[in-house]
């Protein structure tokens, strides 16, 4: 029996593996040695970036209210000065990334997108600091959320490929642990630089702003060194690269373990065909696509929901400003050690089964964080809540990126992800309308009606993914 038999995969009768085909093989069969741990760590230095951006739709709100130039709830539904449209002006910017910008990862290659997709926010998030309008800096917020778009597809597309099978777990909790440090750095130097804290005669949220653009661009020229992907490079025909490469990887992968390369597992078919994004609809992927798309949809209700209104929701409970942003630097460290807790077991149990069980978690924990009103428990049940939501967040990242094949991986992951910012556009308008009539218990009534989605539609449609080729999934 042929590995395509064992994949399910149309391979043709004759079929010889191709130099390519067995390249990915032989990527597989690797150890999770020094050398790429450290690619790893530079794809997740990325990530801290990322985090950081979004972490900014919470940690910045406080000041935009004290320096007047937006406000915590909209006049009308669609308000355009409240705090929601900064919210949703992110969201758009992601969103228009996701969907349009991530062919260009597929069509120009991993390491070169993810390049420019940080130095991009570096830059306009820079001059985002600098409005004193709604409008100016609703503008600049969009315009710096493409690059952080382009960058969180790429990024799971790169890691995935770059990682052997067995290890891919553990990876994407790394870059979700390395990701989650952002939260408590941002809230620790937000709760410093809070109302009404002024730095050189510039208020503290504009120093948040420009102190995460100027690290971001110190980060870009370091991450210059990292490898192209080989599977990619392999996809392209390029193969004399992919060997290069990859010989390198075998190298440092004999030396650092001390012993001899496994020979690698017989190779899988892959299409030869050139991607187009339309393949996510043929029927080998329909049900996985759809049931993505719910996904991304509604857990940014869960996500966002809770993490994006931290510190707003402790100041509608009767917390003081100040006291809001240090409980919710504490709140995040929960977020930033989850992650590296899942580790452990994260290349053990299904991915399927880890985004139904944290979404249940967050749905139970958010409603009784809404009941509560002591510090300490809103700090324990915030606390739980930040570990479920990243819980959630690998979960996403880490199954949607092994779900398609390589020469469509970037532009299907785009897709569906597109769907979560869509959500993130609407999103914080709803919040802000159940906040408005309903209190905290509205909102986490409304999360919790969106996650019931998600662990339906996952648990219903979701494949296996666990310690299997991607070539194999994919088909």
């Amino acid at each position: 029996m042929t590995s395509a038999t064992l994949t399910g995969t149309a391979a043709p009768a004759a079929w010889t593996p191709t130099v390519a085909e067995k390249l990915t093989a032989r990527l597989d069969r690797l150890p999770m040695t020094r050398t790429i741990w450290v690619m790893a760590l530079l794809l997740s230095l990325g990530g801290f970036f990322d985090g950081y951006a979004i972490g900014l739709i919470g940690a910045v709100a406080p000041g935009l209210f004290h320096a007047k130039i937006m406000t915590a709830t909209t006049v009308s539904f669609f308000g355009m000065t409240g705090f929601a449209s900064y919210i949703a002006s992110f969201f758009a910017g992601l969103f228009v990334a996701a969907l349009f910008g991530a062919y260009v990862a597929d069509r120009f290659g991993r390491r070169v997108i993810f390049a420019i997709a940080l130095l991009w926010f570096g830059i306009t998030n820079f001059i985002m600091g600098f409005q004193t309008t709604a409008d100016g800096l609703d503008i600049w917020r969009f315009i710096s959320a493409l690059g952080v778009g382009l960058e969180l597809v790429t990024v799971d597309a790169y890691l995935s490929e770059l990682v052997p099978k067995r290890a891919r777990g553990k990876a994407f909790g790394f870059l979700l642990g390395i990701t989650g440090v952002s939260g408590p750095v941002i809230y620790i130097i937000s709760s410093r630089l809070a109302p009404p804290v002024t730095l050189l005669g510039q208020d503290g949220w504009r120093w948040v702003v420009w102190i995460g653009s100027v690290a971001a661009i110190v980060v870009w020229w370091i991450r210059l060194g990292l490898p192209e992907s080989p599977r990619w490079l392999a996809q392209q025909g390029r193969v004399e690269e992919a060997e290069k490469v990859m010989a390198h990887m075998e190298a440092r992968a004999e030396a650092e373990s001390g012993r001899p390369l496994q020979a690698p597992d017989p190779p899988h078919y892959q299409d030869p065909r050139e991607g187009n994004w339309t393949e996510v609809f043929e029927p080998r992927y329909r049900t996985r696509t759809i049931m993505l798309m719910l996904f991304n949809f509604f857990q940014t209700v869960g996500y966002y929901g809770f993490f994006a209104w931290i510190p707003t929701l402790l100041i509608k409970k009767g917390i003081h400003v100040t006291q809001s942003l240090e409980y919710t630097a504490i709140i995040m460290v929960a977020q930033t050690a989850f992650p590296f807790i899942v580790m452990s077991f994260a290349d053990r149990m299904e991915r399927k089964w880890q985004v139904c069980t944290s979404c249940f978690l967050i749905a139970v924990f958010g409603m009784w964080f809404s009941a509560l009103t002591n510090a300490v428990g809103l700090i324990i049940l915030g606390a739980a809540l930040a570990a479920s939501t990243q819980w959630m967040a690998y979960g996403l990242h880490n199954y949607q990126s092994e779900l398609y094949p390589t020469r469509i991986r970037a532009r299907a992951v785009g897709f569906v992800y597109s769907w979560s910012r869509i959500a993130g556009v609407v999103t914080p308008f709803f919040v802000a309308y159940f906040l408005k009539v309903g209190g905290v218990p509205g909102v986490f009534a409304f999360v919790a009606a969106s996650l019931a989605v998600v662990i339906v539609s996952v648990a219903a449609m979701g494949p296996r993914t666990l310690n299997l080729e991607l070539e194999a999934i994919a088909h």
